[in-house]
């Protein structure tokens, strides 16, 4: 027997779950998200062992709503898949549970040009299964609405902690098994992280490793800005290979930026690079770009200009390539 087909109110998140059918291909359907669907045995709940991506659907002009970056997303999700070696759904089965979403949320609301939803994409390990037999997965996706960041916020600028990871840069290397480079649902330390510092007067963190090298954000990644004598201005992000989740926004303003004549530079960083640098930003989906204006409670330069220029690069949503787990190689020249 069929499920009863569920309508969205207005204004509120809408559920898809993708569920298996009779062929083993996954099938997406609209559920209420105000009651249960995960078994309390499911290993996401009670080992965090899934992964998860969170994007931006933004409407445009003629209140049609897109989801931003969806490849990048798609690439890196796969990616971290296949670093947990969970059998996740197909891209074409996320594409449909998303465009399916987007069409729900759409019948039940009235949708204006900039409307932003958070884009949530889920997808556990299922429930404990008997030694020898195939995982069940559960996946689904969340579309949440989302507020837009006010220019303010842009203007003003996060004051940020430096915190120690508690890893070397050499351990994703040494130990592939702690996933420094997947998109895990094992987010724990990193709520605890911004929780410790807003408790310390700071409204986020970036880390760093325990050899002293910079990062990223809990939930970003870190971008910073330099001119060189010679007028040419160089964007720079930490290395991944020091055990950080390759950013797709920033593979989107990278693109943007180098198409532009920027020259681009992938660590390695540590916390002296941050001083005299024209900005910090941190950067990511939902949020964008947000400029950090103290480090450690040391004002450094606000450049609102930059801030702009690069959201823009970002709005633009531009290609960014194939996901890229590593660095780039870089290109000869």
């Amino acid at each position: 027997m069929s499920p009863t087909p569920f309508s969205p109110s207005p204004g509120e998140p809408v559920l898809v779950l993708l569920e298996a059918g009779a062929d083993g291909a996954r099938l997406p359907r609209v559920a209420d998200p105000a009651v249960p669907h995960l078994r309390v045995s499911d290993q996401g709940v009670t080992r965090g062992d899934g992964l998860f991506e969170t994007a931006l659907a933004v409407a445009d002009e003629a209140g049609v709503l897109r989801m931003r970056k969806l490849g990048a997303h798609l690439g890196r999700l796969a990616s971290s898949a296949a670093a947990l070696q969970l059998p996740a759904p197909s891209a074409a089965a996320w594409e449909a549970a998303v465009e399916r979403g987007l069409q729900a949320f759409t019948a039940a609301n009235d949708v204006a040009a900039g409307d932003r939803l958070s884009v949530r994409l889920t997808v556990t390990r299922g429930p404990e299964a008997a030694p020898g037999a195939l995982p069940q997965p559960s996946a689904w996706a969340l579309l949440s609405p989302a507020p837009a960041v006010e220019d303010e916020e842009r203007r003003t600028g996060l004051r940020v902690l430096l915190l120690d990871r508690g890893l070397d840069s050499r351990a994703p290397e040494r130990s592939p098994w702690l996933l420094t480079g997947a998109k895990t649902l094992s987010y724990a330390v990193n709520m605890a992280a911004l929780r410790y510092a807003r408790a310390h007067g700071a409204d986020d963190v970036v880390f760093t490793s325990a050899d002293g090298y910079l990062l990223e954000g809990p939930t970003s990644t870190v971008l910073i800005v330099r001119t060189g004598v010679d007028g040419t201005r160089r964007l720079l992000t930490p290395l991944r290979q020091k055990g950080i989740l390759a950013g797709t926004s920033q593979a989107v303003i990278f693109a943007a930026a180098g198409a532009a004549g920027w020259e681009l530079g992938y660590g390695p960083l540590v916390p002296a690079d941050l001083e005299g640098a024209d900005g910090v930003w941190l950067v990511s989906s939902v949020r964008g770009v947000l400029p950090v204006r103290a480090v450690d409670g040391v004002e450094i330069p606000v450049d609102h200009a930059l801030t702009l220029e690069l959201q823009a690069h970002l709005d633009a949503d531009g290609d960014p390539g194939a996901h890229v787990a590593g660095d780039p190689a870089p290109t000869a020249g």
